[in-house]
């Protein structure tokens, strides 16, 4: 057979218009993306393993990326998902302990939404923490006796009080302030890291999470793999997720009776019959695929290595926590996050659940905080002492805040919290932040914000401009909409907090 015609016949409908695409349209994509075609092209990793670039050296991303220089090259983002008490916590009102139990005055809700938890309520009586608060640092910063270890951060930390959001349930607030929208199918804040910025790390996925045990008999409210997906762009930025047993990366360990030097053997010839169909067919996607077999079989070592802490000092250990030593705690998680960091992994994103406190809140509260308070100090002086907390943005937060007033009975010793997306505290770290800072004011009551409101979008957009991008100008085209994390409104980064 005539060797043209024999060619044309096996190329498929999607091939044909993919290799007229490319010869037609390269030099149009070029100009309208920046995108250095020979890098968008090039060939596949050697077999031998990642080649030697020099540590922070980002590969991929898009051009004329970072807009500016960064003050952060990566971030762990501490999600703490069910709503942390402010009350209870961080945003102290002494005043309220002599309005115990006297209803919330109507000109402060103000016929703001409820969720039907509490709407159907004949009152809205007003609890008091139960807690102590005392200063800290030479800042001042107030604390609860829940976190004492936190505390002792008060001079590195920045605390906003009055970020809000309008999400109300659960699910649309988390998916929210991950991915911009309440709806699903975006893509999250670590997908469009790892989408501008690339990888640091060629041996390690660009964005990580973990999703550790929880102390609090709550029953948690679950949590789904799309709040860490690439949504709209490339599946290759969605975020790996770690397990605590079994194999770290499902799928990760080779099958019972192959070795790395069987599957070496079978990696490489599968990556030469990739490269023959590239030759013939010329699709990218099966550049991409050569990469993705290459990044798997590179992690069957570096991610055993990550996970393994026996090498860790017990100094190091004990400042974490005894539960440093259970795996799948939040503790060792916060480890393996600076253990992630000194690896130059771009995203780490711990989401830690059973903060949904609408009852027994005194008693559940503090096994919350416990599991997180001595790990999150540890965390941040651990990056500071060892000079990554510079370059690192640390991130605490939920994905809204709890109401002033009692849901359900109110007793001296014992009240639950409703949801309240009108304000809520996060508190950050490194990177390009200030320190020892409290900043934005609530009312006597928590309720409302009285002074510098920060939306999600704001925070999004702070989290960016420290890792050097201009939200505005971090754009995907799907759908004839140019997408962005941070929304059509205008929004900006939070200046005041930046150092």
């Amino acid at each position: 057979m005539d060797p043209i015609q024999e060619q044309i016949e096996r190329m498929t409908r999607r091939h044909f218009f993919g290799r007229t695409g490319l010869s037609l349209g390269t030099a149009a994509l070029a100009s309208l993306s920046g995108r250095d075609m020979a890098s968008a092209f090039a060939a596949a990793p050697s077999t031998s393993g990642a080649s030697e670039r020099p540590k922070g050296t980002a590969i991929g991303g898009l051009p004329g990326l970072p807009h500016f220089p960064p003050t952060a090259k990566r971030a762990i983002y501490l999600h703490m998902n069910g709503g942390p008490a402010q009350h209870d916590m961080l945003d102290y009102k002494p005043k309220l302990v002599d309005l115990f139990d006297k209803d919330l005055p109507e000109s402060i809700r103000n016929g703001q939404r409820l969720t039907t938890m509490t709407s159907g309520q004949s009152r809205f009586p007003i609890a008091p923490t139960r807690f102590k608060f005392a200063q800290h640092g030479q800042s001042g910063m107030w604390f609860s006796e829940l976190l004492p270890w936190t505390a002792k951060l008060a001079d590195e930390i920045t605390l906003i009080k009055t970020v809000w959001t309008e999400a109300i349930n659960h699910d649309p607030a988390v998916t929210y302030i991950c991915t911009g929208n309440q709806l699903p199918g975006r893509a999250s804040l670590g997908s469009w890291l790892s989408y501008g910025l690339g990888t640091m790390n060629q041996n390690l996925p660009e964005f990580v999470v973990m999703t550790p045990t929880w102390s609090s008999r709550t029953d948690a409210q679950a949590i789904y793999n799309r709040l860490w997906s690439a949504g709209f762009l490339p599946p290759k930025h969605q975020g790996v997720a770690l397990r605590a047993n079994g194999d770290p990366v499902l799928f990760l360990s080779n099958p019972s009776g192959v070795d790395s030097t069987t599957r070496r053997r079978a990696l490489d010839a599968i990556n030469r019959l990739n490269q023959h169909e590239y030759e013939n067919l010329t699709d990218p996607e099966t550049q991409a695929r050569i990469a993705q077999y290459e990044m798997a079989f590179r992690m069957q070592t570096s991610v055993p290595e990550l996970m393994d802490i026996s090498n860790e000092p017990k100094s190091i250990l004990d400042m974490y926590g005894p539960d440093v030593h259970k795996p799948g705690t939040y503790a060792r998680c916060c480890l393996l996050a600076r253990r992630m960091a000194e690896r130059d992994v771009r995203f780490v994103q711990i989401f830690h659940r059973g903060w949904d406190q609408h009852g027994s809140l005194p008693s559940e509260l503090p096994l919350q905080c416990k599991d997180v308070d001595q790990a999150n100090y540890a965390l941040v002086t651990d990056l500071k002492s060892r000079g990554l907390l510079d370059d690192t943005l640390v991130i605490w937060g939920g994905e809204f805040g709890r109401t002033v007033y009692c849901q359900g009975g109110l007793t001296k010793t014992n009240y639950g919290r409703d949801h309240h997306p009108r304000c809520f505290p996060i508190w950050m770290a490194g990177g390009g932040i200030k320190s020892g800072l409290t900043y934005g004011e609530t009312d006597e009551f928590s309720y409302n914000i009285v002074k510098d409101p920060v939306h999600i979008h704001d925070m999004n957009a702070t989290i960016l401009h420290c890792m050097g991008i201009d939200h505005r100008r971090l754009t995907f085209k799907f759908q004839g909409l140019d997408m962005k994390l941070t929304g059509v409104e205008d929004h900006a980064p939070v200046k005041g907090i930046l150092a």
